[in-house]
């Protein structure tokens, strides 16, 4: 059978680098691993189409290609060969104090692996695994917050990006009172992905501007997080009085949000999960 992938002109079109480059920093830096045809022709995947935009973006940012290169392969951060393995590695990272490694390896993740994918098996375990040690008092406030802060800035960076719009548009909210939006920024990264389009408005919304917005734009669903139960009531009381437009579903996620007071409220209360939960919220879209 013969070999699938991108030969290198359909690899510096989706990239933006030129052939030439390609082949040098293949060449020099071994950055590439293509594959071969029958007829030895280099075929590039999906993995080396996520390196070349890693160093490219690294490039933007001030780097030199040797330096680039060295953080994208050097012993001391080598890419993990699956989402568990960098896993361990951003936990060991934090272990060892090192904010550094814990950036470059977050960075390593996004580029090597799918953003789904990068998303459910590294950044949503590697959340639930900071705040369990937290809770244990294997971890103090700064700790937490040196993740909580990697993984705010890189999700920042994909939220910036533009695109869906096939299933409609949906509204991203924290509850009134709420601050913790990571779970709420991958849900709108990975419902963007899914074909939404995307209205972010992040923490300690209320409920009647983020109503209001809504029925402006005609958005189709209107998602509200919150980590802390505390923030059900106030929430409950907000709504009280406020108008819902007319076919906008609700939908309520995160650690706090309950069942009954999905009910009360006419929501939906999301599928823990985030895959699960952006399938069980396409039968909202068109």
């Amino acid at each position: 059978m013969p070999t699938t992938g991108l030969n290198i002109a359909a690899l510096a079109q989706r990239t933006g680098v030129p052939p030439d480059t390609l082949r040098k920093w293949e060449q020099r830096y071994q950055i590439l691993q293509p594959s071969r045809t029958p007829g030895g022709q280099r075929r590039y995947s999906e993995r080396d189409v996520a390196r070349v935009e890693w160093l490219r973006e690294r490039l933007k940012e001030g780097y030199r290609i040797s330096e680039a290169a060295t953080l994208l392969g050097a012993a001391a951060t080598e890419p993990a060969h699956s989402p568990r393995e960098e896993l361990r590695a951003i936990l060991g990272a934090l272990d060892r104090g090192d904010p550094a490694e814990i950036g470059v390896r977050l960075d390593q993740a996004f580029a090597l692996h799918s953003v789904d994918e990068t998303l459910a098996k590294i950044v949503c375990p590697l959340l639930e695994a900071v705040g369990d040690r937290r809770e244990r008092g294997e971890l103090n406030v700064a700790d937490e917050h040196l993740v909580s802060e990697a993984v705010r800035s890189r999700l920042a960076h994909l939220l910036a990006d533009t695109g869906g719009g096939v299933r409609g548009i949906a509204v991203l909210a924290c509850a009134p009172g709420e601050r913790h939006e990571l779970g709420l920024m991958m849900t709108a990264i990975a419902l963007r992905r899914d074909g939404w389009q995307i209205v972010y408005l992040g923490c300690h919304t209320p409920v009647a501007d983020a109503l209001a917005l809504a029925a402006r734009i005609s958005a189709r669903l209107l998602a509200i997080s919150m980590a802390l139960p505390e923030h059900g009531r106030a929430l409950e009381v907000s709504f009280q009085g406020s108008e819902r437009p007319r076919g906008l579903a609700l939908v309520l996620g995160g650690a706090g949000a309950s069942e009954p007071l999905a009910k009360r409220l006419g929501a939906t209360n999301a599928k823990r999960g985030l895959p699960q939960s952006v399938a069980a919220l396409r039968r909202f879209g068109l």
